[in-house]
């Protein structure tokens, strides 16, 4: 019998299709390049903001107010003449910045807890994971809010409001498959040769995280934007003048029927950051976890 009737053979009972392997490895890298080539251009534009923007963001135009798309604003006006296009790049660089500098901060502190829970156990595990615990009870915006609250709107109480409410998250998760790799025989030889913990920790159990420290980085990148956007949107993140697409969508809701253009290019900036963002988290996660290959 040959290849191709033993394989056509095994799909009719039910079997493996040795080329449904192949398709999807042909689609997993294609869902992958589109997505971080979307992340590279979104970050270049952001970046090289100041070369990109045809014009200056805080610029007004009384004159101009209002104006639909056209060849001078790609993009429009908003209600102050000053170009939509221009500020939806600078506020994509605030909003990263802002999102990236809290979902780091998130990162090392909830990293931190999450391993010494898992590494030492017992009432440091009990203790850590118990606060954790109060944090993750209060829901994402209201907890955000209350940290804004206190520390006043601006920049940079948004991001440290994200870092607040993203650090249970990163606990949480980096604790369950730290404890697995804590228990492993390596760790365990390790710690008989005398290691010190600290270097158990940064040399054998943090390097098998890693697939899950980036997978989880991406995704909450992009519930982060959001999060930013809304909390601008609500006048709490960034404040006027500086740009930013939360702000600009609020700004524009007051003029939906007059001048639609200000909310919806600046609610499709918010909408495709976040669209690449969870598509490549997505596609890393299957490219990385052995258990979808």
């Amino acid at each position: 019998m040959s290849a191709a009737d033993i394989r056509t053979d095994a799909v009719r009972k039910g079997g493996f299709d040795p080329s449904a392997g192949a398709r999807s490895r042909w689609l997993r890298p294609s869902l992958y390049n589109i997505s971080l080539a979307m992340i590279v251009v979104i970050g270049f534009v952001a970046i090289a903001a100041p070369f990109v923007a045809p014009y200056d963001p805080l610029q007004q135009d009384i004159l101009q107010r209002l104006k639909g798309p056209s060849t001078a604003h790609w993009l429009g006006t908003d209600w102050l003449g000053r170009d939509i296009l221009s500020r939806i790049i600078y506020g994509l660089r605030s909003s990263l910045s802002i999102s990236a500098g809290a979902v780091f901060v998130a990162l090392l502190a909830g990293g931190i807890l999450g391993l010494a829970a898992a590494y030492y156990k017992g009432w440091t595990d009990r203790i850590i994971m118990r606060l954790m615990d109060i944090l993750f009870a209060f829901p994402v915006m209201l907890l955000a809010i209350g940290v804004i609250a206190l520390l006043g709107p601006g920049r940079f109480p948004t991001g440290a409001a994200i870092a607040i409410v993203y650090t249970p998250i990163f606990a949480r998760l980096l604790r369950a498959p730290a404890l697995v790799v804590a228990a492993s025989d390596y760790v365990l030889s390790a710690r008989a040769i005398g290691a010190s913990d600290l270097r158990i920790i940064a040399f054998h159990i943090l390097p098998n995280l890693a697939s899950v420290i980036l997978v989880q980085v991406s995704l909450l990148l992009s519930t982060a934007i959001l999060v930013e956007a809304s909390l601008s949107f609500l006048g709490l993140g960034t404040q006027p003048p500086l740009p930013s697409l939360g702000m600009m969508l609020s700004e524009g809701r007051n003029f939906l029927f007059l001048a639609p253009w200000a909310a919806v290019f600046a609610g499709l900036a918010i909408l495709i950051v976040a669209f690449a963002l969870n598509l490549f988290g997505d596609a890393l996660r299957d490219d990385l976890d052995p258990r979808l290959k």
